[in-house]
């Protein structure tokens, strides 16, 4: 009894005791408390540290400097560079025909450092002739369409037509008789030629050379009829009265080609409209989060008076295209092509 006693008045803590509930709860809620405020002081810091974009930003062009893409590539890269809060670096990768610099960016890290100036020959065209490291539709994500280069029709001054339809006419009463340049077979002036002639029940014999001004030249010089070339090479030429321009191959006409119909209605083609169309891409896994950043980017770089006054001096019309739009376009020109291809059973040796 008197051990009962003694126990009950001992003090009720000691250095040896828990602390109370109370005293746990309220330290525990200092220590989270400050470490909530310690992480609210870094997390601005590390976000910044991660925002994108973090450093400069290459742009791969799969042709050699000078060439339109390139061009159409140096302007973006000037105009997005403003805003966007990094520099945004031309890398040219050419060869192939444009397959080793997409090829690149196809395999490139999906971070948003590497995008792709991509155009029709590559992207559209040759996974329909030949067996490409990449495939487009799989590898590459379209995060905008900027412009279309259009083409014209021409042929020597002396040529015996005064307009589209003298041409239509006189070309289809012969078949096989005249001929007609590209650049190279499978290339979109190629293409775009034979769609042109089936569309009007035009047969005429294919002459291609390595590039445009050679086929160019053999137009003036009269050793073949005619070529359906770009308006940055034709221009010029129509201009000094070197060649003769029969259309334009945008339907709604084009004002780098001022005075020049489309051939649409020129030619009696309702729909006709076809151009190398140039855009903006990135590997297929790039986060979403980037994809916008850099479309909005484009977006606000398409409304540059430089920027289209810059493609109206290198032949490009301007014709800016959402990602989702851009990506049907992509679907249509595709789906035409490869009909080209079947029917004219175009190969590449």
């Amino acid at each position: 009894m008197k051990d009962d006693t003694r126990r009950a008045r001992q003090p009720a803590s000691n250095l040896g005791a828990a602390p109370e509930p109370q005293a746990l709860n309220r330290r525990t809620v200092l220590t989270a408390a400050g470490a909530l405020g310690a992480w609210g002081l870094l997390a601005p810091a590390a976000q910044a540290q991660t925002a994108y974009p973090a450093r400069p930003i290459r742009m791969m062009v799969p042709w050699p400097p000078g060439q339109a893409t390139d061009q159409v590539a140096r302007v973006l890269a000037q105009e997005m560079s403003k805003s966007i809060g990094q520099p945004i670096v031309i890398d040219n990768r050419a060869g192939a025909g444009g397959a080793i610099g997409t090829d690149a960016v196809a395999k490139a890290a999906p971070d948003g450092y590497t995008l792709l100036a991509a155009s029709s020959g590559p992207v559209s065209i040759s996974p329909l002739l030949t067996k490409t490291p990449y495939d487009p539709e799989r590898d590459l994500l379209p995060i905008g369409m900027v412009g279309l280069s259009p083409y014209l029709l021409v042929t020597a001054p002396d040529f015996p037509a005064r307009d589209a339809r003298e041409f239509v006419a006189l070309v289809r009463a012969n078949p096989g008789k005249y001929s007609f340049a590209s650049s190279g077979t499978g290339a979109t002036a190629h293409l775009i030629t034979e769609s042109f002639n089936a569309a009007l029940g035009l047969q005429a014999v294919h002459v291609p050379y390595k590039g445009s001004v050679p086929a160019l030249t053999d137009v003036i010089g009269g050793q073949v009829a005619y070529c359906i070339e770009t308006a940055a090479s034709t221009m010029p030429l129509v201009r000094g009265g070197k060649l003769r321009a029969y259309g334009v191959s945008l339907e709604k006409g084009s004002s780098v080609t001022p005075g020049i119909p489309p051939l649409a209605s020129a030619a009696g083609i309702p729909g006709f409209d076809l151009g190398a169309w140039v855009g903006l891409m990135a590997p297929a896994a790039t986060p979403r989060s980037v994809v916008d950043k850099l479309a909005t980017e484009l977006e606000r770089a398409m409304q540059s008076a430089e920027l289209k006054q810059a493609f109206n001096g290198i032949s490009v019309e301007v014709d800016y295209r959402r990602s989702e739009d851009f990506n049907r376009y992509l679907k249509m020109i595709s789906g035409r092509f490869s009909e080209v291809i079947r029917k004219g059973n175009i190969k590449v040796d």
